[in-house]
């Protein structure tokens, strides 16, 4: 009897996939792998990520900066699914015009998917600070994933 294989999506098609998601999983390496959402944003070439400057996720990104993102779309059923995991390396991003074009795409997106301002929290934001505040404060930290060594996104339609 042969297994049915899920189909590959080509890198036109998951490209777009990745800009039209927002919300991604890391999974970073310890002594047991450790697994947090992310908001995320793509402008076309790199993914981007906030993040707060504690906990756990920041204690493992420091010893080892090998990560898996995973980023999903499923219908309730999961007669729809479709779902992309890149290995790679996550970086802080550092340039400060990279950094600001970047917060300014996370205002974006909060704006325009109509997003929660208790999104903001998980940001280490307070719900009730003004949105631009992620333009200019520094109570979060930019990441860029990097030297991505293997993409696999599959689909079943």
């Amino acid at each position: 009897m042969d297994i049915l294989k899920i189909p590959a999506m080509e890198k036109e098609e998951y490209d777009r996939f990745i800009a039209e998601e927002y919300v991604s999983r890391i999974a970073f390496k310890g002594d047991y792998p450790y697994i947090a959402p992310f908001l995320y944003v793509f402008n076309g070439k790199n993914i981007y990520f906030l993040s707060t400057q504690y906990g756990k996720k920041v204690e493992l990104f420091r010893s080892n900066p090998q990560v898996a993102v995973e980023i999903e779309n499923y219908s309730p059923d999961l007669s729809h699914y479709r779902f992309v995991t890149l290995q790679g390396k996550i970086d802080e991003v550092d340039q400060e015009e990279e950094k600001l074009q970047v917060r300014e795409m996370f205002v974006d997106l909060i704006k325009n998917k109509d997003l929660s301002p208790n999104i903001l929290a998980a940001l280490g934001h307070s719900p009730e600070d003004p949105l631009e505040s992620l333009i200019h404060s520094e109570k979060s930290v930019v990441w860029k994933l990097v030297e991505v060594k293997e993409i696999v996104a599959l689909k079943n339609s």
